[in-house]
């Protein structure tokens, strides 16, 4: 028996998705409510254990985070009546039997929200990463269209990383928006870690002149982390959708 979570999160005060020591997280609430609920054990008699579709970073947000568990599905409102403000679980349903939520992810897409104005934001602060500076926006959707189809991301990685396959298939890449606030949305089968953010802030530089839209083609070659731009912040990600076959 196993059962499908999706999940939102603001992840402003967590330290990421995966269980640490001494941090608070989303996996070790989810977990701890779950148990309430459920008891200590999973169907097979083991501590109950979630496998989540994205470990998110600290301070990533999610729309609609998926995870499986080994166990019955439960009442979204009795876990919910459990967690803290800034987790909810938006539903819970059986999966079929094997179901994996990280396995079995067909893609992942993400959204990162700019600011592009003079002045910050009081009520986007914590969902927003506020750019005042110049942003040429043709810069952007050009750098964007370059990504679709497979590349060699190892220029937006760190360069100490657990990673050993480096190409990435891209189905998405666009920037949104008319006004002031921007979106870069992006879809592909897996990520790298801080590649969503390290894209957004090498794009970023290209958009304020600070590097030519050729240069940023040429590091979708495997160049080194060192030849492109900056990460942007956390708190702009958000994991908007979990994609699996069938959907």
């Amino acid at each position: 028996m196993v059962s499908k979570l999706t999940i939102e999160y603001d992840g402003t005060d967590f330290s990421g998705w995966a269980r640490q020591p001494d941090e608070r997280t989303v996996q070790e609430e989810l977990e701890r409510a779950l148990r309430t609920v459920l008891g200590e054990s999973d169907s097979a008699g083991e501590p109950l254990k979630l496998v989540v579709a994205g470990r998110t970073d600290r301070g990533v947000h999610a729309w609609g985070q998926v995870a499986s568990y080994a166990h019955e599905a439960v009442d979204p409102l009795r876990l919910n009546g459990l967690l803290p403000d800034d987790l909810s679980v938006l539903s819970c349903e059986p999966a079929p039997a094997g179901f994996d939520a990280r396995r079995d992810a067909t893609s992942r897409t993400y959204c990162y929200r700019v600011l592009a104005r003079r002045t910050r934001s009081a009520f986007e602060r914590r969902r927003v990463f506020w750019w005042p500076g110049r942003l040429e926006r043709a810069a952007l959707e050009e750098c964007a269209r370059t990504l679709l189809g497979r590349h060699d991301f190892t220029a937006f990685t760190p360069t100490e990383t657990g990673h050993s396959r480096f190409v990435r298939d891209v189905a998405r890449a666009e920037w949104l928006g008319d006004g002031e606030l921007l979106e870069f949305w992006i879809e592909a089968d897996t990520f790298l870690r801080h590649m969503n953010r390290a894209l957004v802030g090498t794009m970023l530089d290209v958009a304020a002149g600070l590097m030519g839209v050729e240069a940023f083609k040429e590091l979708l070659d495997g160049s080194p982390r060192s030849a492109a731009g900056r990460t942007a912040p956390a708190h702009g990600l958000a994991l908007v959708r979990v994609s699996y076959l069938g959907d």
